[in-house]
């Protein structure tokens, strides 16, 4: 520990933390590690690494369209009814019929994503999505398991 350093009773100070800076809109995150992590403090990081994602633009935008395509229930029922069937249909396992099926499903919904609440909301979850992938992506790569 540096001289100038104030001691801490914080368990996070001996055996490493999460931090993170903000530079040009772009959190930085690191652990700081000072030694073996149990697992309740690698939970407790985790903690801390999900309430810097809560604070990102994009996760604050997905939640704000949200939040507006929910003052129309039936609208917002009818995303989620699009949501499952996309979601069934890049799940079956049957590849022969696939794209005419995913060509008639975005004929059937052309008119529904044109309408802006439907548009932005599938937008930006689409892009809290693509964040989290990359997050799980990065995990993954940097961790040793076969």
């Amino acid at each position: 520990m540096e001289e100038d350093e104030e001691t801490s009773d914080d368990s996070a100070d001996y055996y490493g933390s999460i931090e993170a800076q903000r530079q040009e809109n772009i959190y930085i995150v690191y652990l700081r590690r000072n030694g073996d992590m149990s697992d309740s403090e690698i939970i407790d990081a985790t903690k801390k690494f999900a309430a810097i994602i809560q604070e990102s633009d994009t996760y604050k935008e997905y939640l704000h369209q949200r939040e507006k395509i929910k003052t129309q229930p039936e609208l917002y029922d009818k995303v989620n009814e699009y949501r499952q069937k996309n979601f069934d249909l890049q799940n079956e396992s049957d590849s022969e019929e696939l794209f005419d099926r995913m060509e008639a499903f975005e004929q059937e919904y052309a008119k529904f994503r044109e309408n802006p609440l439907v548009s932005d909301f599938l937008r930006a979850e689409l892009a809290f999505v693509r964040m989290m992938q990359d997050v799980n992506v990065l995990l993954a790569s940097e961790i040793d398991f076969e």
